[in-house]
C-alpha cells in the first residue's frame, strides 16, 4: 500500500486558511496544496465549467498518489463536490476520498445556533447555488429554520490585493454585513462561506453584534477531518507523515508564492504545473 499526501485544492489563495488549520491539527500529515490560480476566480464561472476544473485537479491530485481530497473551496464544494462523490469516484478510484467545507460548517452551525436563524456570507457563485439553505435544511436535524445570504463580491478581491485594512475593505465589509442583519435581524450565526473572509475577521467583527457567533471554516473543516480519520482508520493509514508541505498553482510560482506569503504568514516555495 503506497503512502502519500492529503491533497488539498482551491480555485486560488483561500484554500490556504484551511491548510494552515489542516496543518494545526494534523501537524505530522504531509500536504500537497494545489492552487488553480490560472483560472480564478470560479465564483462568477457556470456550473459546469466549475464542476469540469474542479474534476481535472481531483484527477490530478490522484494521480500525484493523494488518496484524499479536501476541496477547500466553497464554490467548487457548492457546484462540484457531489457531482464528484456520485458520478466520477466510483470509477475514477473508488478507494479514495474527496471531501468539501460546506458539510462540516452545516454540522457546527446545528450544534450552536441557539434560535435556527442563520447567515450566510459568500461569493456570488456560492450564493446562487443555494447550497447552503440546502445543506442547513437536509443536516441541521431540524435546528436550523431560516437561512438568509448575501454575496460578497468585492471581498475577494480586496484580501488578494493586500487591501485587507484599506478604506475600501471598511466600506464594502460594512455595507455587506449591513444588508445581510437588514434580511433577518434575528440571526445568532454567521458563516464566512468563503475561505479568504477569515482575513477579513477584524473588519467584519467591527460591524456585526457580539452576540452573533461568526464561523470561521478553517478550524471547523480541520476538527471535522480529525474525527473523520479517526473513524476510518483504513484510510488514515494510507496518509504519509513526515510534516512535509508543499505547493503547486497553475499560474507563475512567484505570484503565487508572493501571494500565498499573506496567507500563511511566511514565506513558501512553489511550482508551477499545468491541468
Amino acid at each position: 500500500m503506497k503512502i502519500a499526501p492529503i491533497g488539498v485544492f482551491d480555485s486560488g489563495y483561500g484554500g490556504l486558511t484551511v491548510l494552515k488549520e489542516l496543518i494545526r491539527e494534523l501537524p505530522d500529515n504531509d500536504f500537497l496544496y494545489l492552487g488553480d490560480n490560472a483560472r480564478t476566480p470560479y465564483g462568477t464561472r457556470s456550473f459546469d465549467v466549475v464542476y469540469q476544473y474542479t474534476l481535472q485537479a481531483v484527477k490530478y491530485l490522484f494521480e500525484q498518489g493523494c488518496p484524499l481530497v479536501i476541496i477547500a473551496c466553497n464554490t467548487a464544494s457548492a457546484k462540484a463536490l457531489r457531482n464528484i462523490q456520485m458520478l466520477d469516484l466510483p470509477h475514477l478510484a473508488p478507494e479514495n476520498r474527496v471531501l468539501g467545507v460546506i458539510r462540516p460548517s452545516v454540522e457546527k452551525v446545528a450544534e450552536i445556533t441557539k434560535n435556527g436563524h442563520v447567515g450566510v456570507l459568500g461569493t456570488v457563485g456560492t450564493v446562487v447555488s443555494g447550497s447552503y439553505p440546502i445543506e442547513l435544511e437536509k443536516w441541521s436535524g431540524g435546528h436550523v429554520k431560516s437561512t438568509v445570504q448575501e454575496a460578497c463580491p468585492m471581498w475577494v478581491p480586496l484580501v488578494e490585493n493586500n487591501e485587507i485594512d484599506s478604506e475600501g475593505a471598511d466600506y464594502f465589509v460594512r455595507k455587506n454585513i449591513q444588508n445581510i442583519l437588514a434580511s433577518d435581524k434575528n440571526i445568532d450565526t454567521l458563516i464566512l462561506g468563503c475561505t479568504h473572509y477569515p482575513l477579513l475577521a477584524k473588519v467584519i467583527e467591527k460591524y456585526v453584534p457580539k452576540e452573533i457567533e461568526i464561523l470561521k471554516q478553517g478550524h471547523i473543516v480541520a476538527e471535522k477531518l480529525v474525527d473523520y480519520l479517526q473513524r476510518h482508520p483504513e484510510m488514515e493509514a494510507r496518509l504519509s507523515k513526515s510534516g512535509t508541505l508543499e505547493f503547486q498553482t497553475t499560474e507563475s510560482a512567484e505570484t503565487f508564492e508572493s501571494k500565498a506569503a499573506l496567507f500563511m504568514e511566511h514565506e513558501v516555495k512553489a511550482k508551477t504545473i499545468h491541468l
